[in-house]
């Protein structure tokens, strides 16, 4: 059975036509538009379009936002126009199949604990760091929502009393310290308190402060810029921290590292790992989780979601063969 997996992201919608062994087959990508109408529209272009090569099933939107316990509303995504909206039944009327809804970071421990590197674990978290931070936690496998379904919101830890701003409205939150745009933060907060260093990001800076993003400040680090050096064990440290505080809550088997900033984990982790070891509540004396790097990349949510629409789909079609 094949199914369809969409990534529906603030700047992108990604459809991947996924099999039963977590491999995808074929895509289709389009820009994430501003209104819901249109952004239901470039969904369904993007499904409508890998399912005319490939004999399709059911369909899972990896978002990110709120979803509701029940898997059909997205009841809140700060980068989508979506508010309290019956998300799945829109989509399913649009393209004709089932239809799934499942938080972009659980989606994406899904599939790592499935096919990737958390396989096998009893009780695995995995931090998304990309724009911001992701979250999401796998108890024998299954996803822990909360209460209310929108648990670990783990971006939004609170590590510096009275530090950065964070949109969400508090101050100090992890992905204000660990993150792509953390990482920027952080590189232009370098230059400012050292105004005549001359290296190539500092350079950069002086033709355009907008070439200054987390991206380059990592190949600026692959290539020995020292403050960019700086900038990177600056993110290594607060990983560090707020890998501890994940294990003092959760006292998990493995952590997986995802998103797009984890492509630098040369770059960071090793020292992340130290950190993390040495501030973590009763350090030295208790076993420490597995800090590992996902294996599935950017494909991790479409493959977790879809994967989600294939169980479902196989229990429908169970139950509709005992009636």
């Amino acid at each position: 059975m094949l199914t369809v997996g969409v990534d529906v992201g603030g700047t992108s919608v990604r459809a991947g036509v996924v099999n039963a062994d977590g491999a995808v087959l074929d895509t289709a990508r389009a820009a994430t538009p501003s209104g819901e109408e249109a952004l239901e529209e470039a969904i369904g272009a993007a499904v409508a379009e890998v399912a005319s090569r490939h004999r399709v099933s059911a369909v899972g939107l990896a978002v990110a936002g709120f979803v509701a316990p029940d898997r059909r509303t997205v009841r809140f995504a700060p980068h989508l126009a979506w508010r309290q909206a019956p998300v799945a039944d829109r989509i399913a009327q649009r393209v004709g199949m089932p239809v799934v809804l499942e938080h972009d970071a659980n989606a994406a421990a899904l599939a790592e604990h499935r096919f990737g590197a958390a396989r096998g674990a009893r009780i695995a978290a995995l931090v998304a760091i990309g724009t911001g931070i992701g979250g999401a936690l796998l108890i024998d496998g299954k996803v822990f929502r909360g209460a209310h379904g929108v648990a670990p919101e783990l971006g939004h830890l609170r590590l510096v009393p009275d530090g950065r701003p964070c949109p969400c409205g508090k101050n100090g939150c992890w992905e204000r310290y660990c993150s792509g745009t953390a990482l920027t933060t952080t590189a232009v907060e370098l230059l400012a308190r050292h105004p005549g260093v001359s290296t190539l990001l500092a350079r950069e800076a002086l033709g355009d402060s907008r070439a200054v993003t987390g991206r380059r400040v990592a190949a600026a680090a692959r290539d020995g810029d020292p403050l960019a050096k700086r900038a990177m064990a600056d993110l290594a440290r607060w990983l560090g921290e707020g890998l501890a505080l994940v294990a003092d809550v959760y006292d998990p088997e493995v952590v997986v590292i995802g998103g797009g900033v984890s492509e630098s984990a040369p770059l960071f982790l090793d020292d992340a790992r130290e950190r993390y070891a040495a501030v973590v509540t009763g350090a030295g004396h208790r076993p420490l989780a597995r800090i590992r790097t996902a294996q599935l990349g950017d494909d991790a949510g479409i493959v977790g979601v879809a994967t989600l629409a294939r169980e479902a789909a196989t229990t429908r079609s169970v139950r509709n063969g005992r009636r």
